[in-house]
């Protein structure tokens, strides 16, 4: 691992980790004060209001982390971006495995400590944050929101951030205010995650610190955002292609 790489993968670990940290932690605090006042779930207290809040948890947390590590890696923090910018050529093959794996570990660290912090609570009560289909969602139907969450999310990543004619400086509060606008519509149908590794830290650490075992649904979380993101990236690269007033750079996170 070459120092710049060992600088980007210490940047998307650390990205990844606040993201689930603060995220997954606002949704947990939800439950655990819904719990607390006899009633169960998010919404049945503050109704949208609940999914405002932690809407608003996630996208300041990515706003605020493409601004600090966005100069570093560029920062992904989401094992379906980084893919989607692979296959568009945007990040080389080797970047791309060492940004992912970053996702993930940090992904698991911010879930760790959340139950580090909250104690056993946060995994009985909270579920550490883990996403699943809400009631009366078929399994495809939830593959389906989260791959229209994450199409969005990286036509506005390819249109903010990667394409060189974009107005600089507002990456992050876009990127950031597509994560709260996708989470606060799809969060009581999916959890809104658009994201595999949001998914993968919560439902690993469940798992192991003896919660529930919510696996089965990863496929859900896992093929809708993946394919969401490849399909964006391609439309936004043919629409930029054929437009003649945009052009591709290079990698936005090679510096």
């Amino acid at each position: 691992m070459t120092c710049n790489i060992r600088k980007k993968f210490f940047a998307e670990l650390l990205g990844t980790f606040f993201l689930v940290f603060f995220g997954t932690g606002a949704a947990v605090v939800t439950l655990l004060i819904t719990e607390a006042a006899g009633a169960t779930g998010i919404g049945p207290l503050g109704g949208l209001g609940d999914w405002i809040a932690i809407a608003l948890a996630f996208g300041l947390t990515v706003m605020i982390c493409i601004y600090v590590f966005g100069k570093i890696s560029g920062a992904h923090l989401n094992p379906a971006v980084s893919i989607g910018l692979l296959v568009t050529k945007n990040i080389a093959l080797v970047d791309s495995i060492y940004y992912i794996v970053a996702q993930v570990i940090g992904a698991c660290l911010g879930s760790l400590c959340l139950f580090l912090c909250l104690g056993a609570p946060a995994v009985t009560i909270g579920g550490l944050g883990a996403t699943a289909p809400g009631l009366g969602v078929s399994y495809m139907q939830a593959m389906f929101a989260e791959f229209l969450g994450t199409f969005f999310l990286m036509m506005v990543v390819m249109g903010v951030a990667v394409d060189k004619k974009a107005e600089p400086g507002f990456a992050g509060i876009s990127i950031g205010m597509t994560v709260a606008a996708v989470i606060v519509v799809l969060g009581a149908f999916t959890g809104a995650s658009i994201n595999p590794a949001r998914t993968f830290g919560p439902y690993l650490m469940d798992m192991v610190l003896g919660g529930q075992n919510l696996w089965g649904f990863f496929p859900i979380y896992l093929v809708g955002p993946i394919l969401g993101a490849i399909c964006a990236a391609f439309a936004y690269a043919y629409l930029a292609k054929g437009s003649g007033v945009c052009e591709l750079p290079q990698p936005f996170n090679d510096e």
